[in-house]
């Protein structure tokens, strides 16, 4: 099982949009996928069921689940929910996981395996686990939990701030699971017209070479649009732009997943 999770520091870069839609790109395939939201701002949860269903949804029905010591007797296999598409069903969150995102999320003793054990028995052909825009509990056991980290990048100066620290978190990550390895930085919200998106781009692939994935995820208005309705763009408009970028992407890292990738690039921003 291969389990993906999105990180980067900075919100708005697309990490939870990639998610949604990744997965649909992933399910037309006929491949059975979960999505893991460990965002307290749960947005690919509402994006599936609605802002009303996810904020009504008790602790013991999120993610929050695995992290509150006075619910640990409680049943597990309730967590996972079906989103209404064949082969995706999700672990969604709300605000009752915020609490437990704590920071130095090294010191959190056992409670950085939880999402690991908990995914441990699971059955799918890939996980795609979307986190919040920092460092802390929750992106920490994303990185516990998962064989590969993607970095989505949008191509401005406020995208490309704390890659860095993103490459030091995999590295410590590493020390408890040594399966983690940073697949490769996503260019996001790419508007090919724009001469500075396009200097973005070269400035990435020169920092960091191949660990830039040769696709980009375009500003395309299907997406917004897709996601209005609750459903990935592969099923509001397979042949839009939006969809066929998810179907390469889907493609390309399967191809990069096959290889093992070495951890540590040369260069940086």
């Amino acid at each position: 099982m291969t389990s993906l999770c999105l990180i980067n520091q900075k919100g708005g870069c697309g990490k939870s949009s990639t998610c949604f839609h990744l997965a649909g790109a992933y399910a037309a395939t006929g491949r059975r996928v979960l999505l893991v939201d460990a965002d307290p701002q749960g947005s690919i949860s509402q994006g599936f069921l609605g802002s009303q269903v996810v904020e009504s949804l008790p602790a013991e029905r999120t993610l929050a689940l695995l992290f509150d010591e006075s619910l640990q007797f409680r049943d597990r296999s309730r967590l996972v929910l079906s989103t209404g598409f064949d082969g995706i069903d999700l672990v969604p969150a709300n605000y009752t996981l915020a609490r437990h995102n704590a920071p130095e999320p090294e010191r959190t003793g056992d409670l950085q395996y939880m999402l690991s054990e908990f995914l441990s028995d699971k059955n799918y052909d890939i996980v795609l686990i979307d986190c919040p825009p920092n460092l802390y509990a929750c992106s920490w056991n994303a990185m516990i939990a998962a064989t590969h980290v993607v970095i989505p990048v949008p191509p401005e100066d406020f995208g490309t701030q704390g890659i860095r620290s993103v490459h030091q978190a995999i590295a410590n990550a590493r020390t408890l699971n040594p399966m983690l390895r940073r697949l490769g930085h996503l260019l996001t919200r790419v508007d090919g017209r724009l001469v500075i998106h396009n200097r973005y781009a070269e400035k990435l692939r020169d920092a960091y070479g191949s660990y830039v994935l040769d696709t980009q995820v375009p500003e395309a208005a299907a997406f917004k649009v897709s996601l209005s309705g609750r459903r990935p763009v592969e099923f509001y408009d397979r042949n839009s732009k939006a969809a066929q970028s998810m179907r390469r992407l889907a493609s390309e890292i399967d191809q990069r997943v096959s290889v093992r990738h070495p951890l540590v690039a040369t260069g940086g921003i």
